[in-house]
């Protein structure tokens, strides 16, 4: 049925929101709950960075391009340094043609505008190969 949300609990999808900004977390955290999607918040990219060094591992990673400490280009950078195969989705509200193409240069798989919404998370998947029946 047309505008229906997917659930997704049972495929037991994991996902890492990396923000700096409080509404955006909480944005991005209840979309993913209401997909079924477990997920975690932080806030910036050394905080994502350390997560995985944790031997924390996430299939999908929301990741802001602008943020104090290490920005999401210097995060998804430094991820696909150490190996990590998570898909990444760059989500900005910053969207100007080199800034768009040096942060999938990085190592993004997919990059969306802000805000983040149900359709465009569902898109985010269906292009990074999770299996989204809507």
């Amino acid at each position: 049925m047309a505008g229906e949300i997917p659930n997704l609990a049972e495929s037991k999808l994991t996902a890492l929101v990396v923000d700096d900004n409080l509404v955006n977390q909480m944005m991005h955290h209840k979309l993913l709950d209401r997909l079924g999607i477990r997920n975690d918040v932080v806030c910036n990219g050394q905080e994502a960075v350390d997560a995985h060094c944790s031997g924390r591992n996430y299939d999908l990673i929301l990741m802001d391009m602008e943020m104090p400490i290490m920005n999401g280009i210097q995060a998804t950078k430094r991820l696909r340094e150490m190996g990590i195969e998570s898909k990444i989705a760059g989500v900005t509200t910053r969207a100007e043609e080199e800034e768009r193409k040096e942060f999938m240069e990085a190592g993004l798989n997919d990059f969306q505008e802000k805000p983040l919404t149900i359709s465009k998370l569902v898109s985010i998947l269906h292009n990074l190969d999770f299996y989204v029946q809507t």
